[in-house]
């Protein structure tokens, strides 16, 4: 996933982004709203972590501004307001969710995994893809019963595909959500990763359409 990350505490921030970068996923830190108003007018994300109160204006006034716009990107309100009016009035504004700070950075990685399968319109977290058992909480494979170790950056990829099942991505689009902007890329980057995933988990677990891009392959 592309990941937008509003949050004007360093620290936090910095932590919150090498978590998500950890996880395999891109992320862009903005840590004011006009900064996050110009990333959305930029990239399509697949999520955004919002903290409310930002030197610049409220998170909630950013909030309401994506819902009125039509846009339906799913987003964690980050927040150290932690009083029911407050939650309240977060998810009536359209947040998905709500986390109080502080919080255990493990249980932000499953949030954003939580919210990221309701809206694929899976959220059972256990699939199976022909000889494959996956389960997207844990990050796991098994192929025929036993285990297939990927890396993060290989989980991302092929997560990617799990998530769009039967969709032609480009490379462009899949560069788009594995890194943030200012993360310099090979130019076969991608055809290195989707290579590691077929060795791993079989050659026609990804379809290539030459010239085009790929797909998940028919299990």
């Amino acid at each position: 996933m592309r990941i937008l990350l509003i949050e004007d505490d360093i620290p936090l921030g910095a932590a919150v982004r090498d978590q998500i970068a950890g996880d395999g996923q891109s992320v862009d830190w903005v840590t004011r709203l006009d900064a996050a108003h110009e990333a959305v007018r930029s990239a399509a994300y697949d999520l955004v972590l919002l903290d409310l109160m930002l030197p610049d204006g409220r998170g909630i006034t950013f909030l309401k501004g994506l819902r009125a716009r039509g846009d339906v990107t799913p987003v964690i309100i980050l927040t150290a307001l932690d009083q029911v009016s407050d939650r309240i009035e977060g998810l009536n504004a359209g947040a998905d969710d709500y986390l109080v700070k502080p919080f255990d950075l493990s249980e932000l990685s499953a949030r954003i995994g939580s919210v990221a399968r309701r809206y694929s319109g899976n959220p059972n977290p256990i699939l199976s893809h022909g000889p494959l058992d996956i389960d997207l909480a844990a990050r796991s494979i098994h192929k025929d019963g036993k285990p297939v170790p990927l890396t993060a950056r290989e989980w991302a990829l092929f997560e990617a595909f799990l998530a769009r099942p039967g969709q032609l991505l480009s490379k462009a689009q899949l560069e788009e959500k594995l890194y943030a902007f200012d993360t310099e890329v090979e130019s076969n980057t991608i055809e290195v990763h989707v290579s590691r995933l077929r060795k791993k988990l079989g050659a026609r677990v990804i379809e290539t359409e030459r010239g085009m891009g790929y797909r998940l392959g028919r299990p």
